[in-house]
């Protein structure tokens, strides 16, 4: 019986002794900086200027969507579409988006807007920090399916900037 005793004695010792250790600050800490060793968070890179995209409506191109899509959640059947992008701002404001960027993109069959969907401007000095694949030579486009079939990207690469729609199937 004293054996148990000793035993829950030494183990009640030593979890309070671990229990300490883990809340004293780290050694040559203050209080204030706490375990983690800094007070101030660390220096940020600066950013650059704000990208611009153009003004105003731009004819983008012609493109040929091989099979039905949804643009802004209405159907957009597969065709020969002239696509520009309006002046109008996306919205609601994608969060971490320069608003300019994030635009308006109409798909115009015959004179007749059929659909439209949110179009992303990438300046050219950004396109390969977001996209990995080729990008279609300047003044031209390129339509395809991304991987799992569920969505169609029609790329633009206009006038300095690249320009993306994204499509559901």
């Amino acid at each position: 019986m004293k054996r148990l005793i000793l035993v829950g004695a030494l183990v009640g010792t030593l979890g309070a002794g671990i229990g300490q250790a883990q809340t004293r600050p780290a050694r040559g800490a203050t209080a204030s900086q706490g375990a983690a060793g800094h007070t101030a968070p660390k220096p940020q890179p600066e950013t650059g200027p704000a990208p611009s995209a153009p003004s105003g409506d731009v004819v983008l191109g012609t493109v040929r969507l091989p099979k039905p899509v949804k643009a802004d959640g209405k159907a957009l059947p597969p065709g020969t579409y002239q696509v520009r992008v309006t002046g109008q701002s996306a919205s609601p404001e994608a969060k971490g988006q320069t608003p300019s960027l994030e635009r308006w993109a109409e798909f115009v069959q015959r004179g007749q807007v059929k659909g439209r969907e949110i179009v992303t401007i990438i300046p050219q000095s950004e396109v390969d920090k977001v996209q990995k694949d080729t990008p279609p030579r300047p003044n031209a486009a390129k339509v395809e399916t991304l991987k799992g079939g569920d969505y169609i990207r029609v790329w633009f690469n206009k006038g300095g900037n690249h320009y993306l729609v994204h499509l559901a199937t």
